[in-house]
């Protein structure tokens, strides 16, 4: 198993470290899965968490100028490794205005990925910073439960509003009360909604519009106006939204009556999917 890669562009490894800040925010240990040409972070905290899943994905040509791995074996060509997230986001911290950036699989007593940074000093000299990240290596036969999740089919997709605009509204609904119920229609519609014994509160968000193909297909025979709701822990919608540093290219919110909300989002050239379960 080998593995090592290189970012010299700034703004690659700018992107490349919000991307890592993220993954901080939305998971405390997560999978690193490296393949050829992708690399994946990936959260499956099925039963501990309460069910939250996580698929991060991006092209490695889009953000490394060199990177060359061997996997498991030939026909497994594939690394999982399983880090603590903010290791890796603390670590490219320190990257910012460097000159390079290198991240290795080593083993040091106990794996580890290296990640070494090539910073310019005052007198133009460089000088390189180095910072051993502890890894797990996931065997073979655990790969299985680390596969991009199936997204089921929705009864409603809808564009979402400003994040940053849902995250403030998010953030005042959590201190009324830990659940939420999240509801949207194929007019463009989406609520958010709190209930307790004392009070209900609703936030309306209007013309969002629907990704075409979903409101093509579930148009025929539904009516436009109808909600799908979902009940979720407001604590996980809101770490997803505290997660999203910058306004996605895409944003999509995909829901399954009274199972799952799914997000998708892209940012640029990185895509990922999140999953919050509904509240049984």
């Amino acid at each position: 198993m080998k593995f090592r890669a290189k970012i010299v562009d700034t703004a690659c490894l700018n992107h490349f470290t919000r991307v890592s800040n993220m993954i901080a925010k939305l998971a405390k240990t997560c999978t690193l899965r490296i393949s050829p040409d992708k690399l994946n972070f990936i959260l499956s905290d099925r039963v501990a968490n309460g069910g939250v899943s996580m698929w991060c994905e991006l092209e490695q040509e889009n953000f490394f100028s060199e990177f060359q791995m061997e996997g498991v074996s030939a026909e497994n060509n594939e690394i999982y490794l399983e880090l603590t997230s903010e290791n890796l986001s603390r670590a490219l911290k320190t990257a910012q205005n460097a000159r390079a950036l290198k991240i290795k699989l080593t083993n040091k007593h106990f794996p580890c990925l290296t990640v070494s940074i090539e910073l310019l000093s005052v007198s133009s000299s460089s000088r390189v910073v180095t910072h051993d990240i502890p890894v797990k290596v996931i065997p073979r036969k655990l790969w299985k439960d680390l596969q991009e999740p199936t997204v089921p089919d929705a009864d409603v997709s809808i564009y979402l509003p400003v994040l940053k605009t849902m995250k403030s509204v998010v953030e005042k609904m959590k201190n009324i009360s830990n659940h939420l119920i999240i509801e949207a229609n194929l007019n463009g519609e989406l609520n958010l909604k709190i209930e307790t014994e004392l009070v209900c509160v609703t936030t309306h968000f209007k013309d969002l519009g629907n990704p075409p193909l979903a409101s093509e297909n579930a148009s025929q025979d539904r009516n436009l106006e109808q909600m799908a709701e979902v009940h979720i822990d407001i604590r996980k919608l809101l770490q997803f939204l505290a997660g999203q540093q910058v306004n996605p290219t895409k944003a999509t919110c995909n829901i399954v009556k009274n199972k799952i909300v799914h997000f998708d989002l892209l940012h640029e050239d990185v895509s990922l999917q999140y999953f919050i379960p509904a509240l049984s």
